[in-house]
């Protein structure tokens, strides 16, 4: 199948080293020599290249590579035919212009609902309703081309305002889901769609082809500071960044294959959407909205956006999680039950708080005026960096939420001016100085089994005062009914489901049995309809837990 390059920059950036290396695959190092194409962002305008010769003798990519031009965003593809002829109309990324943005597309994989059909047949989405609606057809006779030209129609149907990007990046999701349904063991769908100088969404749903034992999924790394020098994987050259960039670099690469050898990639959960922008990935809405607060969202001189009134009318601000959590938490807490521990602040009612999966640090930032130590913790060292720029955290930890919590108890003990609390649980593994306050904040969504963080959370949270504040997704439980009823409840169905879009909702009985066997006293939950996921209801889920004195 075909192989994919994206860039996101934080700053215009030469692309030719990557480049460089992806274009040997095309023919060269790899069998993809059907064609390529590079789609590059300058301003409103987009440069674009395409030749239906293999990229890795192609005159044009050679110029390419010779050309310097600098970008915010770019994507490039090298084709292998599984669909359409080898000609130039069957070569990505495919363009188009919608509400006045040149949008750009490339895709690897095949996706069965769009794969040899007659043009007139192809699945409609969303809410394009019907034919007559449709702006945009394919030209050639690929799938690629179909699906692309499918969720632009469903987009321009959706909204006869500019989308702010919190909102784009739900509807893409959605409509990426909805391609994939019904066929997922079938289905292989990674695509870049870009739509702006600042904008690219990457989206995987790998797979191999039956047959063959070649995966078709995506990866990125970030190249920030400090940086080193990284050797490509297809050709025998290396460059020291260090010597070509400034503290105020960095990029984000995503391709179908690391195109490196000393880089660390990371692949692409199965359904995961993730929007680029100044060289970081965002998969939260509330990350998503605060980039276009930054005045980075979808900019149209014919188009205008929705303005902060007309979203809350029409319930598309909904995605502030940390705001509401902490909101949920306020109520919890009435006058005098919390004691000052700020010297007159009243706001500062917990001494060590931790922010689990703190991302970007939306959540610290929520909580930040409670809490006189606050730690953070994520996975992702790029988000780490991100917190750290918002000045919002003591400490910040690159870790999962199990080890953190017991490493960031025993650094509170430490970092406290008066003799702390200390676990009473008899655990051995967490001697160190109990939480007032432990954040999970859309966490939750990404782990399956949550026996373990739940147990954490217990014997690292203090007693009687100590709060929980969680986010999840619960899954609509289906009755047994007549005869297989007593068989149904003898084979129990998992407690959870990945759903298309790579979150985890849960059954909401499993958690609160979580709940009642740990010990933990429910203060607050909140429940509300969010989606649906293969025809059940998947209900978001605020809660705040405490345990007894």
């Amino acid at each position: 199948m075909c192989q994919l390059l994206g860039m996101n920059c934080a700053a215009p950036t030469d692309f030719s080293f990557s480049f460089r290396g992806f274009a040997k695959r095309g023919g060269e190092t790899d069998k993809h020599e059907h064609g390529w194409g590079i789609a590059i962002y300058e301003g409103r305008g987009l440069r674009t290249f395409l030749d239906p010769m293999p990229a890795a003798i192609s005159p044009v990519a050679q110029l390419v590579q010779r050309y310097p031009m600098k970008t915010f965003n770019m994507m490039a593809h090298i084709r292998y035919a599984t669909q359409g002829t080898v000609s130039l109309e069957n070569v990505h990324p495919f363009q188009r212009e919608m509400w006045g943005i040149q949008w750009s597309f490339c895709h690897n994989g095949e996706v069965p609902k769009y794969s040899h059909i007659d043009p007139c047949e192809y699945p409609l989405l969303g809410n394009t309703g019907c034919r007559q609606n449709c702006t945009y057809h394919p030209v050639g006779d690929t799938d690629s081309e179909a699906v692309f030209c499918a969720i632009l129609n469903a987009l321009k149907a959706e909204f006869n305002t500019l989308p702010t990007l919190p909102v784009l990046y739900e509807t893409i999701q959605r409509l990426s889901a909805e391609i994939v349904s019904g066929d997922e063991e079938l289905t292989i769908f990674n695509f870049l769609l870009g739509c702006g100088q600042y904008t690219l969404f990457a989206y995987s749903w790998p797979g191999a082809r039956p047959g063959s034992s070649v995966w078709n999924g995506l990866f990125y790394t970030i190249r920030r500071p400090p940086f080193s020098t990284a050797k490509l994987a297809d050709v025998d050259y290396a460059v020291d960044f260090s010597k070509l960039t400034t503290p105020a670099d960095r990029v984000a690469v995503i391709a179908t294959k690391p195109l490196t050898v000393d880089e660390d990639w990371k692949e692409f959960k199965r359904g995961q959407l993730l929007m680029f922008d100044n060289g970081l990935p965002y998969s939260e809405l509330y990350d998503c909205d605060e980039v276009e607060q930054e005045g980075r969202g979808l900019c149209s001189r014919v188009l205008r956006k929705s303005s902060g009134r007309e979203l809350m009318m029409t319930g598309c601000m909904k995605f502030d999680t940390p705001a509401l959590l902490r909101r949920l938490v306020d109520e919890c807490l009435t006058s005098g039950n919390k004691s000052d521990i700020d010297g007159g602040n009243e706001q500062v009612w917990a001494r060590n708080g931790v922010d689990l999966g703190c991302g970007s640090g939306r959540s610290g930032l929520a909580f930040r005026s409670c809490v006189k130590n606050m730690t953070g913790v994520d996975l992702s060292s790029e988000m780490i960096d991100k917190a750290r720029e918002r000045g919002c955290y003591d400490r910040l930890v690159v870790g999962d939420v199990e080890h953190a919590l017991h490493q960031c108890g025993a650094a509170c003990a430490d970092n406290n001016d008066e003799n702390p609390p200390k676990h009473q649980n008899g655990n051995a593994e967490t001697n160190g100085s109990l939480f007032d306050l432990i954040i999970a904040c859309d966490v939750l969504v990404y782990i399956h089994d949550l026996q373990p963080v739940f147990e954490s959370v217990r014997n690292s949270l203090m007693p009687n005062d100590g709060l929980f504040a969680f986010s999840a997704e619960f899954i609509e439980e289906q009755e047994p009914s007549g005869e297989g009823k007593e068989e149904k409840e003898q084979e129990e169905e998992p407690f959870f489901v990945l759903q298309s879009c790579a979150r985890f909702a849960h059954k909401r009985h499993y958690v609160e049995k979580l709940v009642r066997d740990l010990g933990f006293e429910i203060k607050a939950l909140k429940v509300s309809k969010l989606r649906k996921n293969e025809g059940r209801d998947i209900e978001a889920v605020l809660g705040v837990l405490g345990l007894p004195s």
